[in-house]
């Protein structure tokens, strides 16, 4: 097996790179390099071909997926800005559906039998619901959720046409670090919107503390990228394997493909304002503290994912606490961000 692992310079991609090479597994990693790093894959052994390219070039990827005998695919590559997909979202639509459509057309002609796509939690929108299943219905809210979506039919139409086996992952919440090096570098998400803010002496915001939860803050799933990388590689190893058990070894198009779609969470939430008390004690930060800002539209009370299925289908259950999460996070801001000790 060699697996082609797209955005793999990423901070998550980065994370699922590092936890395939170390499951002994072969990899090759495509790149544009608009967020990814090279940096981040230095350290893996054994070291990963990277190639410099977008999913959109159908040339480059009929030279890679030949050269390197690529029998797989983890799709880790996308614009993720929920924010920016509203300002741009034909911008969005082109990378996240043309670049996934012309990636999914030189797999298929290449005879790749198995494909990981990474999704989101983006797709349920704002579900009124205690735990998000796989069968909640998925309503996005924005053009990122809905290029996830259309991802996710893409993958499971082509994958039931061309016999290939699929795997849509809807991720939740995705923090920590398994390094410091590999610590996401953005601030983009919750996490490092607090510790910036912190950084440059400053409260971090909570959006809203009316909500119907314990707190009046919103509750959220959060799963440690280290978890997240083992799921791919549980979800990987799922997809070597027919329902039978045994290596799936048909030529392409002579066997339905088999689709399987879960959520990767941990079934547990935690309110922004538990977060944020949190921050200050691993932080040692705790003044000044965080600050309450009116709601934001489109945010929901809730969303905690049902990680059964996961559990079920993949034997696989997120191991680390929020805590973990946390502190690696830290570690990996102050590596990048001395001023910020």
């Amino acid at each position: 097996m060699t697996w082609l692992i797209t955005g793999g310079a990423g901070y998550i991609g980065a994370h699922v790179v590092r936890t395939m090479l170390e499951a002994g597994e072969r990899v090759v990693v495509l790149d544009d390099l608009t967020a990814g790093v090279p940096a981040r894959l230095k350290g893996s052994q054994p070291q990963p071909a990277l190639v410099q390219g977008t999913v959109s070039d159908r040339r480059l990827l009929d030279r890679v997926l030949e050269e390197h005998q690529v029998t797989g695919v983890l799709h880790l590559a996308a614009r993720k800005q929920v924010g920016e997909s509203v300002e741009r979202p034909l911008h969005y639509y082109r990378e996240n559906v043309h670049g996934l459509t012309v990636l999914l057309e030189a797999v298929v002609e290449a005879g790749v039998r198995r494909f990981v796509f990474s999704s989101s939690a983006a797709v349920y929108g704002t579900p009124d619901v205690d735990l998000v299943t796989e069968e909640t219905p998925c309503l996005p809210m924005n053009p990122y959720g809905e290029t996830k979506l259309t991802g996710e039919w893409l993958v499971r139409a082509t994958g039931r046409a061309a016999g290939m086996a699929t795997a849509c992952l809807r991720y939740f919440n995705v923090a920590g670090a398994a390094r410091p090096e590999l610590a996401d570098t953005g601030v983009f998400n919750i996490v490092p919107m607090f510790f910036d803010a912190l950084t440059r002496g400053e409260a971090p915001l909570i959006f809203g503390d009316d909500y119907p939860t314990p707190d009046g803050t919103c509750v959220r799933d959060y799963i440690h990228v280290q978890d997240l990388a083992e799921a791919h590689l549980a979800a990987a190893r799922r997809l070597e394997t027919d329902a039978g058990g045994t290596r799936a070894t048909e030529p392409a198009g002579e066997a339905p493909g088999r689709d399987l779609t879960v959520n990767i969470g941990t079934g547990k939430g935690v309110s922004v304002r538990e977060m944020a008390d949190l921050v200050a004690d691993i932080t040692g930060k705790r003044e000044p503290a965080a600050r309450v800002a009116p709601r934001r539209a489109g945010d929901p009370a809730r969303v905690v994912a049902s990680a059964e299925l996961a559990a079920k289908e993949l034997g696989w259950t997120a191991r680390h606490s929020m805590r973990d999460m946390l502190t690696s996070a830290w570690e990996g801001w102050c590596l990048h961000h001395p001023e910020a000790r």
